[in-house]
């Protein structure tokens, strides 16, 4: 099957999933690609589909990246989540240390060059565990932000080259907790005090009342994302 016709099957079955609960998505593209990864940020979104997984496929491969800048409350959420699964998390980290990017780049470039410090952090080694799979899933939902309000349940992946599942495109964030608070799932404690959206701690502040979600995100920048979502 050349890239034309992947890509039209996937459209086609994105149109047929479309309604589907986010179990029945995961339950497909596990069944469907036995060669797939879930990239976890231990966000709200992310440790829903955590829980999901354990109950659908639970063997299947769990990563996040290691940027070495995340709260500390970031990594007790995953070292709570793993005892409770018995996951043992994928860590990704980049090439560089902090110390060597630093070196190389200067001093604190996630102000001076937010996009160059993603890049080193986040994208270069996401592309790098994505080479060995065939499929991965996300927690983008639709109103998160503009750029992602076009995701569908089931896409081709063209920046990775491999295809992509957001099973829970279509929730809200009522919808997330919800499922969180139903199913008693251990979630980060910053999203208790003013952040919905957590990135790396150096880049990420709190949100108050009557802001946009991720304004907490790269602050004072026209940045938005970090580069792993197209």
């Amino acid at each position: 099957m050349n890239l034309f016709e992947k890509e039209a099957l996937i459209e086609q079955k994105a149109v047929e999933l479309e309604s589907a609960s986010p179990e029945a998505i995961l339950k497909y593209a596990v069944e469907t690609f036995p060669n797939i990864t879930f990239a976890c940020s231990f966000g709200a979104e992310d440790v829903v589909i955590v829980d999901m997984l354990q109950k659908i496929s639970p063997g299947t491969d769990i990563f996040y990246l290691d940027t070495d800048f995340h709260f500390k409350e970031t990594y007790e959420t995953r070292d709570k989540m793993a005892e409770r699964y018995g996951i043992k998390f994928v860590e990704v980290k980049p090439e560089l240390t902090p110390v060597e990017q630093a070196e190389q780049h200067g001093e604190e470039l996630w102000k001076s060059d937010p996009n160059l410090c993603c890049n080193i952090r986040k994208v270069q080694p996401l592309t790098q565990i994505l080479s060995k799979y065939e499929a991965w899933i996300t927690g983008i939902r639709r109103d998160q932000a503009p750029t992602r309000a076009n995701a569908k349940k089931i896409e081709y992946d063209t920046k990775f080259g491999l295809v992509k599942f957001n099973p829970i495109a279509d929730w809200t964030q009522e919808d997330v907790w919800n499922y969180i608070r139903t199913n008693n799932v251990f979630y980060n404690p910053l999203h208790d005090n003013h952040y919905p959206s957590i990135g790396c701690e150096y880049c990420t502040r709190q949100v108050m009342p009557g802001e946009d979600p991720r304004a907490g995100r790269w602050s004072g920048n026209d940045k938005t994302e970090c580069g792993l979502h197209k």
